[in-house]
Parts: structure tokens; sequence; C-alpha cells
């Protein structure tokens, strides 16, 4: 698969302004971050589906090992997840209304660390292109270790008015084969 140029990080891209770190647009994006990932650590899932836009995009492509020759293809088409607003809905729904998410049953506790937070203008008003990295740590039921995935996420985040929402999101994962038994969660 190749992860489409909307959704790669915008580092070296002449035609994108950067939002400037500590301008009023950044905080309000960096806010909106640390709210989202509080949001989700204490399962406020209802909460977090209202920062999701009805157009939503989320995939999480499968990550391959491949030569340096080959880098460019190291995602597949395949995805751990591959969500719209509707699938989202639905997900957020199992876990919250009914008794058949055994996947998280008892539930996890996880914690998301959200850093490296780069923000672009795009060319839509009001939309801006947002790289992070995400540090997850999930401990399930009476396990004494706990899980890490690491990842690089890329997002569109849309002002309404109102609020920012989360209109496409491309989850990297840094790992080829999971350190965890599912991915239950939000990323």
């Amino acid at each position: 698969m190749s992860i489409s140029t909307e959704m790669k990080p915008a580092t070296t891209s002449s035609t994108l302004t950067e939002v400037t770190y500590g301008s009023p647009v950044y905080n309000q994006i960096m806010t909106w971050m640390i709210r989202e990932a509080r949001l989700l650590d204490h399962r406020q899932l209802d909460e977090w589906q209202t920062y999701l836009a009805e157009d939503l995009i989320y995939k999480v492509p499968v990550r391959l090992t491949r030569r340096v020759q080959g880098f460019d293809t190291e995602f597949s088409d395949v995805g751990h997840m591959d969500d719209d607003y509707g699938s989202m809905t639905a997900r957020v729904q199992r876990l919250t209304g009914t008794k058949s998410a055994w996947a998280e049953d008892p539930a996890s506790r996880v914690r998301r660390f959200v850093t490296n937070v780069s923000v672009w203008e795009t060319d839509i008003p009001g939309e801006y292109k947002v790289s992070s990295y995400l540090l997850l740590t999930r401990n399930r039921a009476d396990a004494r270790d706990y899980k890490q995935l690491s990842a690089e996420r890329n997002d569109r985040l849309r002002w309404n008015g109102e609020r920012y929402l989360l209109a496409h999101r491309i989850v990297l994962i840094d790992q080829v084969v999971l350190g965890m038994p599912n991915l239950a969660i939000f990323l």
C-alpha cells in the first residue's frame, strides 16, 4: 500500500506552511490532542466520539519488513483497522453498550503519550495536517507486565466553528508483529 501523499507527514513539503510552535492554533490543536488522549485513557468513548467528523477515515495499515529499495511499500493493503464514522460508532457502541466486547472485558488500562507534534496549514481554511508520535502502554486483568506500542499518527483536524474534529487518521505502527494480543482499543 502506498500511503497517500495526503496523509504523509509534510516535513519536507514546501507547499504547506508549518504552524509555529506556541502559536494560538498550535496550542489549540495540542490541547485537543491531550484531551483526546485523556478521554481515551479514561474510557470516555461516548464523549470521544463527538470529536470525530462524519466523513472520518481511520486506518491502521499492517507494516511489512522491506529492504531499503522497497521502503516506500512497507505498508500492506490489509489493515489492523480500516474504518469510517459508521464503523467507529459501532465499535464505540460495542465497547460501551454491550456485554459482548470480550477483548476489553476486563477493560485495558491504557496510557497514551503523544509527542513530537507538528502542524501544517492545508489548502482548506480551518483544516490542519498534524503529525505526532504515540507511545501507548497497556495492561490487562492481573498481568504483571504491560504491553507497549509506538507509532506515528498522521491526522487531519477540521475546525467546525466550535471545536476541532478528527477527519482523517492514519496510524503507522512501528512494529511488524504487534506485542499485544489484539487492537480492541483506539489509537
